[in-house]
């Protein structure tokens, strides 16, 4: 992973990932997948990208979506009130910060 990042327990007892406030909107949109099966098939749209079987993709959660793309993948917030509502990151990283987080959350509920 070429960006940093750790884990941390918000205020309500969620456990979040804090990415460099330039991707702070892919740490909201991660924090809402809770299961390994999520992310395998968030993995599974962003491979369909990758391969061209498909030119876009778009997966909406609570607050937040990401429109995959080859290259790039952009995270949205649709209720922040400051900025940044928006976020770029190459989705080959994009894919590397699901694998931490799926391989993080498998920890938490074998514990």
């Amino acid at each position: 992973m070429r960006y940093s990042y750790e884990f941390k327990v918000d205020p309500f007892g969620d456990l979040m990932i804090v990415l460099p406030e330039e991707f702070s909107v892919f740490s909201d949109f991660i924090q809402d997948i809770s299961t390994e099966q999520e992310v395998d098939e968030y993995i599974g749209y962003i491979k369909n990208v990758l391969e061209r079987v498909q030119e876009t993709f778009e997966v909406t959660l609570n607050a937040t979506s990401v429109m995959i793309r080859k290259d790039v993948t952009i995270a949205q917030h649709h209720y922040r009130t400051a900025e940044p509502f928006e976020n770029k990151m190459e989705t080959e990283e994009f894919i590397e910060l699901l694998l931490i987080w799926k391989e993080k959350v498998a920890e938490i509920y074998k514990s």
